[in-house]
């Protein structure tokens, strides 16, 4: 009961710090114009925007980096595999994290210097901050991205034709991305998926010969799949082959 009537009463206690906190205030929106003629906005709405921004994070990191092509064609490589869980997909979100990390980290850099570091030295205002680190990234898609996706949503779009490829907005550049790393991760799956398909079809082609029909072929076939696969050191190949399809 005594919980229950602190429970009840604790909003009534909280009122006269809500009023004394209403009645003191803080600004919204408060604009500061530099001397050079740049404005910049509150503290208080730097860090409302920056919490915004932090809920478009896995967004961005699957939309606007390797990510997605990576565990596209580690998710393809476990079903050529025909293992079901395993690897499980805790170790391939981490594996693809961390890779992730490792091939974007030039373009982390060159944001850190052009753009984090100028920021924090009070050298650029948020938003000059922010155009500077959008460029890095701006480059790193445009070099990934294939120009008939680029021509296709500029069609969809009614966009007029750039002078320059730094000019196409992040409107049209995301989805030209993302289409065409669809695109390579499917293509370099289809590659995985040839060698063990063709055993897949051995081992099937011997049962038959010898009259197992009701034997599975896979239950067979997934040593066999296995043991190519660690012989010819698979995982560090795929990595290679992923991380050089990049340019690293």
């Amino acid at each position: 009961m005594m919980r229950l009537l602190t429970f009840l009463l604790l909003p009534l206690l909280m009122l006269p710090a809500s009023a004394t906190w209403a009645e003191t205030g803080i600004p919204a929106v408060t604009l500061v114009t530099g001397e050079d003629g740049t404005s910049n906005y509150s503290v208080t709405i730097q860090i409302l925007a920056l919490m915004t921004l932090l809920t478009f994070l896995p967004a961005m990191l699957m939309m606007m980096t390797s990510f997605a092509r990576i565990i596209i064609v580690f998710a393809i490589l476990r079903q050529a595999l025909g293992l079901q869980q395993t690897p499980s997909n805790q170790i391939i979100i981490g594996l693809s994290l961390f890779l992730t990390l490792f091939i974007m980290s030039p373009v982390l850099e060159e944001v850190n210097v052009r753009a984090v570091q100028p920021y924090m030295s009070e050298e650029l205002g948020p938003m000059e901050a922010f155009e500077a680190a959008g460029k890095p990234f701006h480059e790193f898609m445009l070099n990934q991205t294939r120009e008939s996706d680029l021509e296709l949503f500029m069609r969809i779009s009614e966009t007029p034709p750039v002078e320059a490829a730094e000019e196409i907005p992040f409107t049209i550049l995301i989805p030209a991305f993302v289409t065409s790393e669809l695109k390579t991760a499917f293509q370099i799956g289809f590659m995985l998926f040839i060698p063990f398909l063709v055993i897949d079809l051995v081992v099937a082609s011997v049962l038959m010969a010898m009259g197992m029909m009701m034997l599975s072929p896979i239950i067979i076939s997934l040593p066999f799949k296995i043991m190519l696969f660690v012989l010819v050191d698979g995982w560090a190949m795929v990595i290679g082959t992923l991380a050089a399809s990049f340019g690293v």
